[in-house]
């Protein structure tokens, strides 16, 4: 068994699933020379180009495709028995990926993983934030976390937070300023925070509910964000109106920083989800993940996150 060989592959991975030398070194705690020289390496003990490189990227062969198809698996399952052995003895360890768009972190994930941080020292989850719903097998995911409505049928997913609401508000300032709508066609007299979509491009409308039906309204503004967190800040800077998520602005509301505008026009969104692949569960480390979630979705004390928040419904 050619031992060289072995000790390279996980770097063939990491390479294949991060589509460069660079970011597979960042991930490996590698030099990027080390990591090219573990490619050659097994390219030539297998005689054949795995990677076709240019200045700009890196991408798998067709040789490179069949030969991750074959290895993934087999190293996973080794991965696998080895954290579960570690487990067994009353350790939990690896790494735990998940996909996530931004806004998971203050709506839930911080408080999950400060309770991971406190029992697992030893486990590390990594997150990449994605507002698109990605493949998260393909992507060398175990788990994701989108929105009840965006999951694939084939996954298993896991409650996060309760359902909640997508709101409207405006700083005090703004409203001494501007005045405060009061139909939903007077939005577009307002100056409204808009959002553009990172990964296809387009403008969102804001979905509001208007005389028992839901509305896409496109409005326009000062600004155009493609995240909540910064729409929540501008909207406390006085310079508009945010369509945002209720928890993500509750403790504001709560004291006065911010005020609902048209609160009957808001729809309820069903709640943030942890989705995985069939059979994941058994992996001690998203089993720790998932138990974490359940007590945090159940409890009335946050850990994390933004004291002033209020804690969720």
């Amino acid at each position: 068994m050619d031992r060289d060989l072995l000790h390279h592959l996980p770097v063939i991975l990491s390479v294949s699933r991060l589509g460069g030398f660079a970011a597979a070194a960042m991930e490996l705690g590698m030099s990027a020379s080390a990591v090219s020289h573990a490619v050659r390496v097994v390219e030539k003990r297998l005689g054949t180009r795995l990677f076709a490189r240019t200045t700009r990227s890196v991408a798998l062969t067709e040789a490179g495709e069949h030969f991750i198809a074959a290895i993934r698996p087999a190293l996973e399952s080794v991965a696998e028995t080895l954290e579960r052995q570690k487990a067994a003895s009353g350790s939990i360890t690896g790494t735990l990926r998940i996909s996530m768009p931004r806004i998971a972190f203050p709506l839930a994930l911080t408080d999950i993983l400060t309770r991971l941080a406190r029992r697992h020292a030893a486990l590390t989850v990594e997150t990449v934030s994605d507002e698109a719903l990605v493949d998260i097998v393909g992507g060398g995911f175990d788990a994701g976390i989108r929105l009840g409505g965006m999951i694939a049928q084939d996954m298993i997913a896991m409650r996060l937070t309760p359902p909640f609401q997508a709101i409207m508000v405006a700083a005090p300032d703004y409203l001494e300023r501007h005045g405060a709508p009061t139909t939903v066609a007077a939005l577009t007299e307002h100056r409204c925070i808009g959002y553009r979509h990172i990964t296809g491009g387009d403008i969102y409308a804001w979905e509001l509910l208007d005389a028992g039906e839901i509305l896409s309204v496109a409005l326009s503004g000062p600004v155009r964000v493609s995240d909540q967190t910064a729409a929540r800040d501008l909207a406390l800077a006085g310079i508009g109106i945010a369509y945002l998520f209720e928890p993500l602005v509750r403790g504001d509301i709560a004291e006065g920083r911010l005020r609902q505008i048209l609160p009957a026009t808001s729809i309820e969104e069903p709640g943030l989800y942890l989705y995985y692949p069939r059979g994941a569960s058994q992996m001690p480390k998203l089993r720790a993940f998932l138990d974490a979630a359940r007590e945090n979705l159940h409890s009335d004390n946050p850990v994390a996150g933004d004291p002033r928040r209020a804690p969720a419904a």
